[in-house]
Parts: structure tokens; C-alpha cells; sequence
């Protein structure tokens, strides 16, 4: 299942939606959740706690600011794993691969459908590329 939004719109906001769509494999979670500071939320970090699942999400430095100004009602600073959060660079290099395409990167399509159905001929593509690549 995809979920495609206006353009314009934040990503952090449909961050939950797309949880509860997720399958990895057989299972219906993930066992980390990997994330750039937009999606550091209270209502993130709930979600996924709530459902055991690891939040690498590094904290923005307005949060540590307001959690450092409460003091002792500012709670401990959210965990982070740097080492994990390295493997990041991957999925943003894939995102830069999609925005080649000028469609893509500048939301051309106005329906939706025509919009997925562009990012899932990109997603063959680079299948097809990747299988002639492997030796």
C-alpha cells in the first residue's frame, strides 16, 4: 500500500498513518525506526514506544533547549544511536535517486494515482537496473 499526499504537505505529520500501513516481511513492525530531526514529535516518540519500536531519531536542538530550561520536569534527553543512524545516508541517496526524474522531484502529476504510479515504474527501474549490475 502507498500513501500519497499533497505535495505541499510536512512529512512528519503522516509519519503514524504510514506506521500503521508498514509490513517488513511476515511481520507488522519494524525494529527501529530511523528519522531526520523533523520527525522528532512527542507524538512520534509515543507512537513508537508504545508499539516497541526503537526510535533513532536524533533531538532537535529547540527540544533539548526546552527540556534543559524545565530542569528535573524536562524528563531524560531521548535515547539515540548514532552508529545506527549512519545507515540513514541510504535511504536519503535513494530519495535523491527518485528526485532525478523531473516529474517526481517537481509533483507535475495532479492526480495522485498518476503521481504513485510514476514512483513505482521509478522503483522498477532501479530493480532492473540493480539486477543487470549484480554479477
Amino acid at each position: 500500500m502507498t500513501i500519497v499526499t499533497a505535495g505541499q504537505d510536512g512529512d512528519s505529520p503522516m509519519f503514524v498513518p504510514l506506521m500503521e500501513h508498514l509490513r517488513v516481511g511476515r511481520r507488522t513492525r519494524p525494529d527501529a525506526t530511523l528519522g531526520d530531526k523533523a520527525y522528532s514529535s512527542r507524538g512520534n516518540r509515543a507512537y513508537l514506544r508504545r508499539h516497541g519500536i526503537e526510535a533513532v531519531i536524533p533531538e532537535p536542538r529547540d527540544q533539548q533547549a526546552n527540556r534543559k530550561r524545565r530542569g528535573s520536569r524536562g524528563g531524560r534527553p531521548p535515547k539515540f544511536d548514532a552508529v545506527k543512524y549512519r545507515g540513514r545516508n541510504v535511504i536519503e541517496r535513494g530519495y535523491c535517486r527518485v528526485k532525478q526524474w523531473r516529474g517526481l522531484a517537481t509533483r507535475y502529476d495532479k492526480l495522485a494515482i498518476v503521481y504513485r504510479a510514476a514512483v513505482v515504474l521509478n522503483g522498477v527501474i532501479a530493480w532492473l537496473n540493480y539486477l543487470t549490475d549484480t554479477p
